[in-house]
């Protein structure tokens, strides 16, 4: 009786210390040999619960994961964020401990496009203290009969990426015109697929739209990107819509703004925001009418959800059976190796092993190897791009060192 042979992930552990699909545990459970769902776990509680569960892969949402974490994850060697963003986690400890971190762009994007036009038009007609009122029984139509209409007018996206796509596809057909700006620029053959023309500077799209909404990551070169000066610059009555990160604008200059009545606001983030989901909060910005405001739910339907937990699936599965890291955001991808040897060889223990250890003799760094195999498994193609160039006699000797190698070729 033979011996099926043995599925390197069925020890893996994967632990996932946010809410997650049901579906997407189960399907989980059908890929590692243990999954953890514990969605109860804070940011302090995640040290002791890495090293508690051994766990290789960590999947999480909102929740912080510090150096501390990582440090305590012997194990760990994945991390997933279930959502788009990366700034909850420690990049620089992973990166320095050789953990893969990863996370799924754009499932949410069709979220929180909706979300950001549902803020648009709600805020332009009013509705919640339309309903407030209504709820409190008054009928008061003369009042909220006053909506602008968001057709004919200017709608400039800060950011053009699948988020703001989205919102440019779903405005368009409300009869907006839309304008972008992207500091590295936007290319014209995307600009023309969605319709939208682009601004030389974020300055001539404050000065010139009617609602400017935010769709950019936050982090140094994005904080307080929209601050007094900028608020400054915007039309009177403007919209300021933003539903990316808190920090990006700056709420104490926005309090201000609106206040004067320079400006309405939309908001679906803040600058001190509580990480817990249900407690006692304030913000300065609540206090005018003038403002319109959800607790941080744009990404937050069940659509998005099932597409999050569907591509966390599909990460781990490339890991764990292909040892492909899907959209990987520490690792170098624009590096251009300028050598690659390819390697013949017949699919035998050791063989690969002798062709670094000799690679490693003359100091050759390797960079990158793939290594396929044939059908009938009887060869196999390792192509290894290298640092340098290897010497003449280091070929001759790969190619003499094993009769299981076939063939040796440089190419650069």
């Amino acid at each position: 009786m033979t011996t099926p042979p043995r599925n390197p992930s069925s020890s893996m552990v994967v632990l996932i210390a946010d809410k997650f699909s049901h579906r997407g545990v189960e399907a989980l459970r059908g890929l590692v040999g243990e999954v953890l769902y514990q969605p109860g776990l804070k940011a302090g509680d995640l040290p002791a619960a890495i090293a508690e569960t051994k766990a290789n892969i960590l999947v999480v949402r909102s929740t912080k994961v510090t150096r501390d974490t990582l440090l305590a994850g012997e194990r760990l060697s994945l991390i997933i964020r279930a959502g788009a963003g990366v700034n909850t986690i420690d990049l620089a400890s992973a990166s320095d401990r050789g953990v893969f971190v990863a996370n799924c762009p754009g499932k949410n994007a069709i979220a929180v496009a909706e979300l950001t036009m549902g803020l648009m038009l709600a805020l332009d007609r009013r509705i919640v203290d339309a309903t407030t009122e209504l709820r409190q029984g008054t009928w008061n139509k003369k009042k909220y009969g006053t909506g602008r209409g968001l057709k004919g007018q200017r709608l400039g996206l800060v950011g053009f990426g699948m988020i703001a796509r989205e919102v440019a596809t779903r405005a368009t057909a409300f009869g907006m015109e839309v304008q972008v700006y992207k500091p590295s620029g936007v290319d014209h053959e995307l600009a023309e697929r969605y319709g939208v023309s682009a601004t030389p500077d974020l300055e001539t799209l404050l000065r010139t739209s009617d609602v400017v909404s935010l769709h950019v990551p936050y982090s140094s070169a994005t904080h307080h990107l929209i601050g007094e000066p900028e608020l400054a610059l915007m039309r009177s009555r403007a919209i300021l819509i933003n539903t990316s990160r808190g920090g990006v604008v700056d709420d104490a200059a926005l309090v201000e703004a609106v206040k004067e009545g320079r400006v309405r606001a939309a908001l679906d983030v803040f600058e001190d925001e509580p990480a817990a989901k249900h407690t006692p909060y304030e913000s300065p910005l609540m206090a005018h009418a003038a403002v319109y405001a959800t607790p941080h739910i744009g990404a937050s339907t069940a659509q998005a959800a099932e597409a999050i937990a569907a591509e966390v699936v599909r990460i781990v599965r490339g890991y764990t059976l292909e040892g492909v890291v899907h959209n990987a955001v520490n690792v170098i991808t624009d590096r251009e190796a300028p050598y690659t040897l390819v390697v013949r060889h017949l699919d035998r223990v050791g063989v690969l092993a002798s062709v670094l250890g000799t690679l490693r003799e003359e100091e050759v760094n390797v960079q990158d190897m793939h290594n396929v195999i044939f059908t009938r498994g009887e060869a196999a193609c390792a192509t290894i791009t290298l640092e340098s160039r290897p010497s003449p006699t280091l070929l001759e000797r790969l190619r003499g060192a094993d009769e299981a190698i076939l063939a040796v070729e440089l190419r650069g």
